[in-house]
């Protein structure tokens, strides 16, 4: 009798997401090869059936088992979540196939990971897309590398598949890293785990805010384009034929912010967002130098246009390609990173494109106010170690933190309401924290959009999240921490201008704790936060107006 082998798709775990025709292979079949999670979803067809379920690492096993059963004159299923054909066991079946083999071979696709997630977040998916799986057990991670910054660099969006694992916990953030390096960290993405199975959990997150998280091998995780945008909770990707213009490049745009094509070319590039960044562009427009502000926000870009006089403003998510293909097209004169100082990995970004570009590049920082003698002085005696204290210890302290993970550490053992001054960029650090469920998170954020949906997201109540435009005065901070009872407050060291002297005032009046989350230490070739000093090295350079 000739045998049939039936390669059957069950996809994601629903029995309702089973298409007809691998039902139907099922009831057909005498013998059932799978692993045994997957009998549960397909138990109403195989009742009184011979089952064989080799472990979860046995593929080849079980296709083997399949086919010299199949060979013998039985009607086989080999069953796969998802579909058979993608990351599944059709591969391996056919890879041990023989030309000479009569039996009849039927394929049943099912729903992939990448259909079933994409449901789940909207419609991230409507145009080009790429899959990439991370596992590097049947493929060289030097070949991964390279798929996914092909993958990047033509900004399609993306699915990873094998996310991380006990023995693969690095790859993952290697793999965002490089797509940072062509996409906008501001890239909207969904993180999904256990789709359609119980314990199914969806969020959506910016490019950027993945390498905070911690994932598995049953998360997948799904990475959209320039083009993709938030509407009623859920992303979606346009499909585009249309209109082919970057977002924020339409018509209707701020005059002062000007599309890449058209910003005068010989110009210093100074990448702002803040306000002693566009202080410096200012000063550096008044003294005869032709000027492009690049703002990561659309606010920011708003903000720069409203303050400084006689600049070109470029604002909006840019990823690395563009500010490249921007800064090479115009034939920018040199890099003046203003960025804020915790903005590490845009800086780390800033000074690729300088070597690639045989650009000058110069680091403007704001002083760091936590090195003044006097500020030494006023906290010598209030730092304490903290994790040596009890637990029913709270004293009025100031400590400093290597770390946002450290930070949230020391604040679940300090306060029961906690007021982050951090901004939106650590936000799921702290509220994924152990202890951080047990704690009430209030968020002080810039008036984005963006930045208040991902609180949102994330957990924090509306009534906890104030969204305004620093920086703020010791009193305003001492009204406002009184009125919301906070009883510890995490901050960065952001300087006179991030209105860091007066946030610490203002924890010293309350005799509230105040942690402190370090700068993180890079290596510039040219950094100062004096404006002299930046004229200075400019004529070094002879780089005049």
């Amino acid at each position: 009798m000739k045998g049939v082998l039936n390669l059957v798709s069950v996809g994601p775990g629903f029995s309702d997401l089973i298409v007809p025709r691998a039902e139907a292979a099922l009831r057909d079949s005498d013998v059932i090869v799978a692993y045994d999670l997957y009998l549960r979803w397909i138990e109403p067809w195989i009742t009184g059936k011979e089952i064989h379920t080799p472990p979860l690492t046995q593929e080849r096993e079980r296709a083997l088992l399949a086919i010299e059963k199949a060979r013998s004159g039985a009607k086989v299923a080999l069953i796969s979540s998802g579909d058979i054909g993608i990351y599944a066991m059709a591969a391996l079946a056919f890879d041990e196939m023989r030309e000479d083999d009569d039996y009849d071979v039927n394929v049943i696709p099912g729903i992939t990971s990448a259909n079933a997630c994409a449901s789940l977040l909207g419609s991230p998916l409507s145009h080009d897309f790429a899959t990439l799986s991370l596992s590097d057990l049947l493929c060289p991670w030097d070949w991964i590398e390279q798929r996914g910054r092909h993958i990047a660099q033509a900004d399609l969006a993306c699915v990873l598949y094998n996310v991380q694992s006990a023995g693969r916990q690095e790859g993952v953030y290697r793999i965002l890293n490089i797509m940072l390096e062509s996409k906008s960290p501001k890239t909207l993405c969904g993180v999904i785990h256990n789709a359609y199975r119980p314990g199914q959990k969806v969020s959506i997150h910016h490019l950027e805010d993945l390498l905070s998280l911690q994932f598995d091998m049953l998360t997948t995780i799904v990475i959209g384009n320039c083009f993709t945008q938030r509407k009623r909770g859920f992303i979606f990707t346009p499909r585009g034929y249309n209109n082919w213009d970057l977002p924020g490049s339409d018509s209707g745009a701020d005059p002062a912010e000007q599309p890449a094509n058209e910003l005068p070319k010989h110009a210093l590039w100074v990448f702002s967002g803040t306000s002693d960044g566009n202080q410096l562009a200012n000063e550096l427009a008044q003294q005869g130098y032709p000027v492009v502000v690049s703002a990561a926000t659309e606010y920011g870009g708003e903000v720069a246009a409203r303050h400084c006089s006689g600049v070109s403003v470029w604002a909006g998510h840019q990823g690395v390609e563009a500010q490249r293909q921007a800064l090479s097209q115009n034939q920018a004169r040199i890099i003046v990173d203003a960025t804020h100082p915790y903005a590490n990995l845009i800086s780390e970004q800033l000074m690729g494109l300088s070597q690639s570009l045989n650009i000058p590049y110069l680091r403007f920082e704001r002083p760091s106010s936590i090195g003044c003698a006097e500020h030494s002085e006023a906290h010598r005696s209030r730092t304490l170690d903290i994790d040596a204290l009890p637990s029913s210890a709270h004293p009025m302290v100031f400590s400093l933190c290597d770390s946002a993970e450290q930070a949230a550490k020391q604040a679940t053992k300090l306060g029961q309401r906690i007021f982050l001054a951090t901004g939106s960029k650590d936000l799921a650090t702290f509220l994924n924290a152990p202890g951080a469920s047990e704690r009430e998170w209030f968020v002080r954020i810039t008036p984005e959009p963006e930045f208040i949906q991902r609180a949102i997201d994330l957990g924090v109540p509306r009534s906890r999240i104030c969204a305004m435009q620093g920086p703020f005065s010791q009193a305003f901070n001492e009204a406002l921490w009184r009125d919301l009872k906070i009883d510890c407050v995490i901050t960065k060291d952001s300087g006179d201008a991030g209105g860091y002297n007066a946030k610490v005032a203002a924890t010293q009046s309350l005799n509230i704790p105040l942690l402190v989350i370090k700068r993180p230490k890079l290596e510039y070739p040219f950094a100062t936060s004096s404006f002299d000093a930046v004229l200075r090295q400019l004529q070094a350079w002879n780089i005049t107006a």
